[in-house]
């Protein structure tokens, strides 16, 4: 089959390779999937480029959609020929969808409603199931006030979507005049371009002094310094998946306890079984039902895998990278 590999970290057009490899059989509870189309998220440059290796290659990329063509035993054999998306495809293995097949255990691929496209799908893994759990862990926000942060980024679009779902006002930081189209259309009340305005006091503005019921964070490392600025209400809650510093953040202690804040974090990949059930059913009863926005920024081939982690990396682009599988 063909794929992509590297065996070593570095930069893409560096490290990244493409060639033949052998096509995976699927052992006991496993299916393979011939991939359609592969996602590629910051966390797979990230880890091309800085994670230690643990396999003498990995073939990078969680997310993906295709169609399963072999199942091993003890997997239902009508499950052959069924359209899915996949989940932590190359999380704590070195196989992942960067290729034209891939072995999972079998709850790792998703059927896909007929209507949803692969391109679509292969955003589903990582953005949509991370901004589903985001929201999920706030509540009920129905009347409440939410601040995403990078609202056009490929979590953040969904984030803002699943949020405006719920009831909430939506309040989105956002890069460019572009970008904050592109979150309005999404459900975005209000946009703030953090490059150009003070955030906090653009929040307190908005929410008459009040600040926001919660904020859904991709930065830890800045987000967690606007609290002594009022940005967050009384008893808010800051729900993180990211942050830009590498290493330990400081945080107001006081602001903290006075403030009744409440901090959660979560990682996508180790969602425990009832969370990623229910983010899969969540998902799943949207895409039927039509309800969700997907916005494909750039497609490239398999061959040129080494320009998608580039475009990736540059942060220009608005909507999800994903690569099309010959």
């Amino acid at each position: 089959m063909r794929a992509a590999w590297y065996s070593r970290n570095g930069e893409a057009r560096e490290v990244l390779m493409v060639g033949e490899m052998p096509i995976p059989e699927p052992g006991r509870g496993e299916v393979r999937v011939r991939i359609a189309c592969s996602g590629v998220n910051p966390s797979d440059v990230k880890s091309r480029r800085n994670r230690p290796l643990a396999s003498e290659r990995i073939v990078p990329h969680s997310d993906g959609a295709g169609v399963i063509d072999m199942v091993g035993e003890g997997v239902n054999p009508d499950r052959i020929g069924e359209r899915v998306w996949v989940w932590n495809g190359q999380w704590q293995r070195p196989m992942g969808t960067a290729a034209q097949y891939v072995v999972l255990p079998e709850l790792q691929a998703v059927e896909l409603p007929a209507a949803v496209d692969f391109a679509a799908a292969a955003c589903l893994g990582i953005p949509a199931t991370t901004a589903f759990q985001a929201i999920h862990m706030l509540g009920d926000i129905t009347g409440k006030t939410v601040l995403v942060v990078g609202a056009s980024s490929a979590v953040g679009h969904y984030a803002t979507q699943f949020a405006a779902m719920g009831g909430a006002k939506v309040i989105g930081t956002v890069g460019s005049v572009e970008k904050a189209r592109h979150a309005v259309d999404a459900g975005t009340s209000e946009t703030i371009y953090y490059k150009e305005e003070n955030v906090p006091e653009r929040v307190k503005a908005i929410t008459k002094g009040l600040g926001v019921h919660a904020i859904v964070d991709m930065d830890f490392s800045t987000t967690i310094k606007w609290l002594p600025f009022g940005v967050l209400a009384p008893h808010g809650t800051i729900i993180c998946y990211g942050s830009n510093a590498p290493g330990e953040t400081a945080v107001p202690f006081r602001d903290l306890l006075f403030g009744s804040i409440s901090l959660r974090f979560f990682v996508v990949y180790d969602l425990d079984r009832v969370d990623r059930q229910r983010a899969t059913d969540g998902l799943t009863k949207l895409l039927e039902e039509g309800k969700l926005q997907h916005t494909i920024g750039a497609r490239f081939p398999l061959d040129d895998i080494a320009a998608a982690h580039e475009a990736v990396e540059a942060g220009s682009l608005i909507g999800n990278v994903v690569l099309d599988l010959p």
